[in-house]
């Protein structure tokens, strides 16, 4: 280590920086060959009772897969187990009556195998309780059982802009003997829904009217998610109270909403509009368009307890348009729901839709590129990432406080750098809720940080910072930090904090 440390005096940073470690040193992406049959456009996965694996597809299909969680992809087996579907974006195994549920865009179907051939026989309609006009974005996303025995789906609108038919734009739950409740309005473009270790409900939307940037969205139950597009059917929902009031079309007034606005106009309109719609209930993170990803889909919570490194009950987020994972750290303040999301793995090899993790901390992911293409350069994909047992250095949590942020880390920081105002820099920013599709990064605030405090065990740090702005996604680069022992950078050195509430002193 000391001969590295003379030659980090003599050496460009550049050469060793060659030699940093790199995402594949701590999780390893395997990629299985798929049935030459199909086209294997993995939308939605979930775990089975005897270990195997059930991928529904896009084109209607679902595959039952052997042997993927062994250490040899040529041992991998598939089985078709049903066809004939419209888009399977929703799988989940129910352990009272052992059978296997798919939602696909106009139904939740229970699906049985009566003779044992490893084929579906029956395809029982359970609920089909929204509509449907034909057009080819009118995508219905499903996830698994909730603690109560429910079913959740979301709804895309009709062409991702209005609701043609009931429901679209919305979020329902799906009860035991099949009665359709809903339950939160204001969705967009879903791509994907999950839990967190708690049991809440997430999905992400996507970049478009009334959303600047994909987002992780908490449903609760009643709430209004944004997109004013599916409310005319609040007379269809009479368990949802009044229809909330609309959102104003042009989001920023003054000064606000320029690229090159100056801090002390008008609050952030997000902020704004919550005071004046009590139904909205804001991102719980902004997944940074173009930095983060530009699709997100799937949500996968960490439950393995450690056997996918160190991020324990933590969120990890795919993308269809940077085929890559993110990772999203949550807390609640004031009620609300708000976090940081980090860069986690890409090189994936196509556009990543479903995933699921299962008992021993192996991730499961698949999709495809059509539609939107995909960095990953394949048309389509099935891939395990596993944790290789090296623990890389990240920031662990960012946690948001009255006066700055707290930073934990996954290895002790080394004080000298992590104790250094120069190792860090961040700046502010929000998107203009508008109905106008996506927009630039707006209203830039430079916070100025005015201390970084190094715990005495080296494990975090304590930022202060001035000034917080609510609303603002708080962009934090740790560009300077170092571990202790070898030195080496964080792994990840840029985080995003979505700041729906600064907490009370």
């Amino acid at each position: 280590m000391k001969f590295r440390h003379l030659l980090s005096a003599l050496l460009p940073t550049a050469l060793l920086h060659a030699a940093d470690p790199v995402e594949a040193d701590f999780y390893k992406i395997t990629t299985f060959d798929t049935p030459k049959e199909t086209a294997l456009e993995v939308g939605s996965i979930e775990l089975l009772p005897d270990g195997r694996l059930a991928l529904g597809t896009r084109r209607g299909e679902i595959w039952l897969v052997s042997g993927a969680e062994g250490g040899d992809p040529a041992s991998v087996r598939y089985q078709l187990f049903a066809s004939g579907l419209h888009e399977v974006l929703g799988l989940a195994w129910n352990p009272k009556d052992k059978l296997l549920y798919a939602t696909t865009r106009y139904e939740v179907t229970r699906l049985r195998d009566r003779d044992g051939d490893g084929r579906a026989d029956d395809f029982e309609n359970v609920s089909d309780a929204w509509g449907v006009s034909g057009d080819y974005h009118e995508y219905a996303f499903g996830s698994r059982f909730d603690q109560a025995g429910d079913l959740w789906v979301t709804l895309c609108l009709t062409g991702s802009f209005s609701s043609q038919v009931p429901f679209r734009g919305w979020a329902l739950r799906i009860r035991p003997d099949g009665t359709m409740v809903p339950t939160c309005s204001g969705i967009r473009s879903p791509g994907g829904m999950g839990f967190d270790a708690e049991g809440e409900v997430y999905y992400c939307d996507n970049q478009g009217p009334w959303h600047g940037s994909c987002t992780l969205q908490h449903l609760v139950p009643g709430s209004f998610q944004g997109h004013p597009g599916g409310n005319a059917w609040y007379d269809l929902a009479p368990n949802m109270g009044p229809r909330p009031i609309d959102p104003i079309p042009e989001a920023f007034q003054g000064d606000r909403g320029r690229k090159d606005a100056r801090p002390g106009g008008d609050p952030d309109r997000m902020v704004l509009e919550r005071k004046r719609i009590k139904q909205l209930l804001p991102p719980a993170v902004y997944l940074v368009h173009g930095k983060i990803g530009n699709s997100a889909s799937a949500i996968i919570c960490d439950t393995s307890g450690g056997k996918f490194g160190p991020f324990a009950k933590q969120l990890f987020i795919a993308d269809q348009s940077h085929s890559n994972l993110s990772r999203v750290f949550l807390e609640t303040i004031n009620g609300i729901k708000q976090g940081v999301v980090f860069p986690f793995r890409s090189g994936f090899a196509s556009g990543l839709i479903g995933g699921r993790m299962d008992a021993e901390g192996r991730v499961f992911v698949g999709g495809s590129d059509r539609g939107w293409g995909a960095r990953g350069g394949k048309p389509y994909c099935f891939e395990k990432c596993e944790w290789t047992g090296k623990t890389p250095f990240e920031v662990h949590e960012m946690r948001a406080r009255p006066d700055g942020f707290e930073l934990t880390f996954t290895q002790p920081v080394d004080p000298a750098t992590a104790g250094n105002l120069g190792s860090y820099t961040m700046r502010a920013f929000t998107y203009a809720y508008r109905e106008q599709y996506g927009g630039d990064e707006i209203d830039e605030v430079l916070p100025k940080i005015t201390s970084a405090s190094v715990a005495a065990d080296g494990r975090s740090v304590r930022l202060k910072i001035s000034p917080l702005t609510q609303g603002h996604i708080h962009e934090l680069h740790l560009e300077g930090v170092r571990s202790a022992g070898e030195k080496l950078p964080l792994l990840h050195k840029v985080g995003y904090y979505t700041l729906n509430e600064i907490p009370a002193p």
